[in-house]
């Protein structure tokens, strides 16, 4: 077993160094009593498994003596043990052995860490013991437990980070009284238990961890432990780690494997980890990432980009309660999540605003909750443990309490004052540089003309502040045409953004149905925390649109933009998006050819518009059959402008280098080259009508031995078809009825792809 064999070589070169007689030379598995290890010498087990000396974790530059698996064994060479994990040491240190015990001394000959063996003449010929301490590493054969002679306990620790394997924030350690394991945050806080032992297993222990090792659990009058053991039939390396990430994992090495394979981790969800993102920190389960509220800050970027959030966040402005003397909206951050760990303090109010006062005059709350029930929540202090919600996660929105106006403003002025200081600087600097300077404008003047051309126009979109709200203005510095709509007026709408009005969800987050007084029923897009999209696609969207007015194109009905919450409002489309009844099997009867005729030379129509009849030549750049909504009437209506680019004059292509939309909707030269033009809407345009006759998605899979995504479909019919007319191919040709059969369709959308002209289509 893998801890035998590390305690077996330490305890081999202990027994040598209290032997007068040994002689044996540094350079195998032993080291002798007048021998020291240096950097870049180290002694390999008599097994070749482990090897010890000295080495740098990651990026560090910091020195440690440790044990590490061989290459031949683990090609990364995992290191599995740390001798001085709180003190480093630099490269002219040594391990040496003094009084029958291994000393870690540095260049001016200090201690730095020893095994704390002790020798006499009466042992220096038994068995010699070395205990290891406190790691992240737990091998087959180890123990975690409790000594009760000497009243020690055996923990196994994290690493701070990768590059540094000084004691993290999180332990594994035994609970005596329930006979358990316990997952513990600053060694105080319990966050996960495996369950009592039951004679075979830890209760909450998945079963599937017996078919490959042996679990036990002993406790007698000396001492309490848990180890393991793999099956004798077994040849798989495996290691027991207390992980950076506050997780306990099973790890295995397979052979000829590229890396450990994760065997299993608790707890499941990476967010369950208590504190895992730090004070003010919010963990997104969706891809185990943390962020910090828009009034907060990483406290130590340098750790949050080795993925330690520990630190957490912290404000951007100071809060300074003595500042607050009226309160209003504008002290208070509201957000819909899971609630952090537990408050401090429940009380019992007759409605929410006693509850929001109660905060407002305790100096000590930071934030507040109410459940609509009498229970108001106060927390004092940083908050831990907050999550983002899930798509089918419900949660309650938490009033978090801002800096002071008066902190805001004297943040503001400094920064002021640093600005017109830093432009002094440079303006003087850019004097006395003045050559360089005008050289430097000469090359990016010659740059800027070899570019002008070949990008597309993007609107320049500048908004002004109102309160907490932004409106939006044009390149010519006017309001656009857009209502704008408080934040308060749209809660009221959609119920406080109820699930129950909850109609989709697409890539720039969830659609709410609302209603207005008067009965008018609208539609509610909010941007989601998750959405790769953000304020620019939003402000490019409603300037678009503004300018836009077509019975193929989904109408615009307001804005709303503030510190908190991006929203767009739109009329109401009752049968939603086509992708709604093209793809469902019961849905789909209810659009016959007729109507799928219909909806294809509505959004013809709309693509004409947008190409060739609007003031503006826009190309959309995701049409896709989620961004064709369908009224009533099951009309056809272009939406989603997010990422739509406008074209000058009578151009018909640009380039871009940032790819974005939908692939299986994206033309082949624009997903590899970045280069748009109308053609890539007329791509996507025959993409959503080969869909539109056939009813399957673009991508999907199917289970035939001979299926093939439509695409391939398309080369087939196409290969078809130019086999059997020789003679050429007209677009009068290719006039057929779209309800014949589907090779029909894929020749149309040949000659779409060569004519690129929506108005033929259209005639």
């Amino acid at each position: 077993m893998e801890m035998k064999k590390i305690l077996s070589l330490l305890i081999f070169m202990l027994f040598l160094s209290c032997s007068l007689n040994s002689n044996i030379s540094l350079g195998g598995d032993t080291i002798s009593a007048n021998e020291s290890l240096s950097f870049g010498q180290t002694i390999v087990s008599s097994g070749g498994k482990f090897e010890l000396g000295f080495f740098e974790p990651g990026n560090s530059l910091n020195y440690y003596i440790g044990i590490w698996y061989k290459n031949n064994i683990v090609s990364q060479g995992t290191v599995v043990w740390v001798a001085n994990r709180e003190t480093p040491v630099s490269d002219t240190a040594q391990l040496t052995v003094i009084q029958g015990n291994l000393v870690l001394l540095d260049k001016n000959q200090n201690s730095i860490w020893s095994s704390t063996h002790a020798t006499n003449n009466a042992t220096r010929n038994s068995t010699v013991i070395a205990v290891l301490g406190d790691d992240d590493t737990l091998l087959t054969g180890a123990k975690i437990g409790y000594n009760k002679i000497t009243q020690q306990k055996q923990v196994l620790i994290s690493w701070k980070d990768f590059d540094n394997p000084a004691p993290g924030l999180f332990s594994m350690e035994l609970d005596l009284r329930n006979a358990q394991l316990v997952l513990k945050w600053n060694r105080t806080t319990e966050y996960w238990a495996t369950g009592s032992w039951n004679g075979h297993r830890f209760s909450s222990v998945p079963d599937k961890l017996n078919s490959v090792y042996n679990y036990s659990y002993i406790d007698n009058e000396n001492e309490s432990y848990f180890t393991y053991s793999r099956h004798i039939s077994s040849t798989i390396t495996s290691r027991f780690i207390m992980d950076v990430s506050g997780q306990i994992k099973q790890l295995t090495w397979l052979n000829n494997s590229a890396g450990w394979n994760e065997f299993w981790a608790r707890p499941s969800q990476q967010c369950e980890v208590y504190g895992y993102c730090g004070a003010f920190g919010v963990c997104d389960n969706v891809n185990s990432h943390c962020t910090c509220f828009s009034i907060f800050k990483p406290r130590s970027d340098r750790e949050w980009n080795l993925n330690d959030y520990s630190g957490g966040c912290v404000r951007n402005v100071e809060l300074q309660c003595i500042a607050f003397t009226v309160d209003n909206d504008s002290f208070w951050m509201n957000s819909s999540m899971s609630l952090p760990a537990s408050p401090d303090t429940n009380i019992t109010v007759e409605e929410a605003s006693q509850c929001r006062s109660t905060c407002f005059d305790n100096c000590s709350c930071t934030a507040y909750t109410y459940d609509g029930s009498r229970t108001c929540s106060i927390w004092t202090g940083d908050l831990f443990n907050l999550q983002l919600l899930s798509k089918n996660e419900t949660g309650r929105i938490i009033f978090v309490k801002l800096g002071s106006p008066q902190a805001q403003t004297k943040a503001k002025k400094s920064m002021q004052l640093k600005l017109i200081l830093s432009s002094i600087t440079a303006f003087m600097v850019l004097i006395i540089d003045s050559f360089s300077y005008i050289y430097y404008r000469r090359r990016m003047a010659k740059g800027a003309d070899r570019r002008k051309g070949n990008q597309g126009i993007q609107i320049s979109h500048w908004h002004e502040f109102n309160g907490e709200a932004k409106v939006l203005r044009n390149e010519n510095n006017e309001v656009i045409d857009v209502p704008y709509f408080h934040l308060e007026t749209i809660l009221a709408a959609t119920d406080n953004f109820s699930d129950a009005n909850k109609v989709g969800e697409g890539g720039f987050g969830p659609v709410y149905k609302g209603m207005f007084p008067g009965e008018k029923e609208i539609a509610v897009k909010r941007l989601s925390t998750h959405s790769g999209q953000g304020i620019d696609e939003l402000k490019n969207e409603v300037t678009l649109i503004a300018k836009l007015q077509h019975r193929n194109l989904v109408r615009l009905l307001g804005y709303c933009i503030n510190t908190t919450e991006q929203i767009l409002l739109y009329e109401y489309m009752p049968n939603k998006s086509l992708d709604t009844f093209i793809f469902d099997g019961s849905l789909s009867t209810f659009l016959d050819w007729k109507k799928r005729y219909d909806v294809i030379l509505g959004v013809a129509r709309g693509l004409a518009y947008l190409h060739h009849d609007s003031r503006l030549r826009i190309i959309h750049r995701d049409l896709k059959t989620s961004n064709i909504l369908l009224d009533e009437a099951m009309n056809p209506k272009i939406s989603d402008f997010g990422l739509a680019r406008i074209v000058e004059g009578t151009r018909t292509e640009a380039k871009t280098k940032k790819v974005v939309g939908t692939y299986g909707y994206m033309s082949p030269e624009y997903a590899l080259n970045g280069l748009f033009s109308i053609k890539s809407d007329v791509f996507s345009f025959g993409v959503v009508v080969l869909e539109i006759v056939s009813g399957r998605k673009n991508n999907g899979y199917y289970q035939s031995e001979e299926a093939l995504n439509l695409l391939c479909y398309d080369q087939i019919y196409k290969a078809i078809y130019y086999d059997q007319h020789k003679g050429g191919i007209t677009p009068g040709s290719y006039c057929i009825y779209l309800s014949s059969i589907p090779c029909s369709v894929l020749m149309f959308w040949e000659v779409l792809m060569l004519e690129f002209n929506f108005g033929a289509l259209l005639m």
